[in-house]
């Protein structure tokens, strides 16, 4: 009889163990998803960023408006750069089979994920923001 509660109680554990490995995988994947429709989301506008940059370069000047376009083209250039340092980052840390098929991560690159997750979240502000401003100040 304790043999057959002991084999009952093992199989208990692992199936418990078992469940809350895949829901960690699911939480991981699901993550990686969000960061991932983040970058899929502001990498388009770097072509917008390129052209904004372009149309402000011959405005900057030693004036005050010249000024404000000079300090809007770094802003975009600036949002460019990070964007670029980002991805190479985030390349770095994660593999491809981790990033596009869900692969399991480890506990530090769980940890790695929660940290670009916040630096994709503030890349989108920067590059959002930057863009916006050139706009107002091209109107």
């Amino acid at each position: 009889m304790r043999i057959k509660f002991a084999s009952f109680a093992t199989l208990i554990l692992v199936i418990f163990i078992s469940c809350k490995e895949k829901e960690k995988k699911s939480e991981s994947l699901t993550q990686m998803k969000e960061v991932m429709a983040i970058h899929d989301e502001v990498m388009p506008k770097m072509g917008t960023i390129s052209k904004l940059v372009a149309e402000l370069k011959p405005k900057v000047d030693s004036t005050e408006a010249g000024m404000s376009y000079g300090n809007a083209m770094k802003d975009l250039q600036a949002a460019h750069k990070s964007m670029m340092d980002w991805m190479k980052g985030f390349g770095d840390r994660f593999t491809s089979d981790e990033i596009l098929n869900g692969a399991a991560l480890t506990e530090q690159k769980q940890e790695w994920l929660n940290e670009e997750e916040e630096k994709v979240k503030a890349l989108k502000i920067q590059i959002n923001s930057s863009i916006e401003n050139a706009e107002k100040l091209l109107e």
